[in-house]
């Protein structure tokens, strides 16, 4: 297929056709991914968790995000890579603009952000200067402790009309993209129809213009042996990596993943 740009997402939400993401961390599951038919290939701090076996993404730098995502642009056949900035990694605007470089300059087509509507400055700063962004909101694995543990966010009322808010804010400063997390199903839906640009979900629900999961996750691979809600083993019924790989991009496709059960209620 040709080279999945910005543009080509944009076109993909505008005619209702879903967007395939997963996450890929080598430059041998980039190739299967892309070859799969995923639009987007996202370099996820989840590698701290699936890759290097930690309790949480805070222990990844940005050293070894810039590593992976040169390894996934080696083995990449048209999809648009996103790179996640770590933990802290954009907590000034020197260390965004300098992180995000390094990031970009490794192969990533995107940064992405996690927080809420303070991401506005360093957005706007990045867009200005060609960074495209995509901003991360609801459940924010690098807030966890502050979050208190790993949890829905958006129940309360209050909070999701602050997420509402936070989304039209983001996409006001020069968003590129939304990444929601663990957000009532209803609530995203909501918020895709309220911005222009494309709104990814993982546990949010059949109403967002795409979804990701953790290629590890949609594996069946899971080193705690926990598997959250929003997670579909696509392994089962295959015989092969690339054939569940295959599967995957198809059930997003034509909406049969997610289905209801995948999703949570306000």
């Amino acid at each position: 297929m040709p080279d999945v740009t910005l543009t080509t997402l944009q076109s993909l939400k505008q005619n209702g056709e879903k967007i395939a993401m997963l996450t890929a961390y080598d430059a041998t599951f980039a190739q299967a991914c892309s070859q799969a038919g995923a639009e987007v290939l996202l370099v996820g701090d989840s590698l701290g968790m699936v890759l290097q076996g930690h309790d949480s993404t805070l222990p990844v730098t940005i050293d070894e995000m810039a590593y992976h995502t040169a390894s996934v642009k080696r083995g990449n056949n048209g999809a648009l890579i996103i790179s996640d900035l770590p933990f802290m990694a954009y907590s000034t605007s020197e260390q965004t603009l300098l992180n995000s470089a390094r990031l970009m300059q490794a192969g990533a087509h995107m940064v992405k952000l996690e927080g809420a509507g303070w991401l506005a400055e360093p957005i706007r700063l990045l867009a200005e200067r060609g960074v495209p962004v995509c901003a991360h909101l609801g459940l924010t694995p690098q807030a966890v402790n502050i979050l208190g543990g790993y949890k829905v966010q958006g129940r309360q009322e209050a909070q999701a009309r602050q997420m509402r808010a936070d989304a039209m804010a983001l996409e006001q400063a020069g968003a590129a993209m939304l990444l929601l997390e663990c957000v009532p199903s209803e609530l995203a839906n909501e918020i895709a129809q309220a911005v222009k640009i494309p709104v990814i979900g993982i546990g949010a629900g059949p109403g967002t213009d795409g979804q990701v999961l953790v290629l590890h996750d949609m594996l069946g691979l899971s080193l705690s042996g926990r598997v959250a809600k929003f997670v579909r083993n696509f392994m089962e019924g295959q015989s092969s990596i690339q054939g569940a790989l295959n599967a995957y991009v198809k059930a997003v496709k034509d909406g049969s993943f997610p289905a209801a059960e995948h999703g949570f209620s306000a």
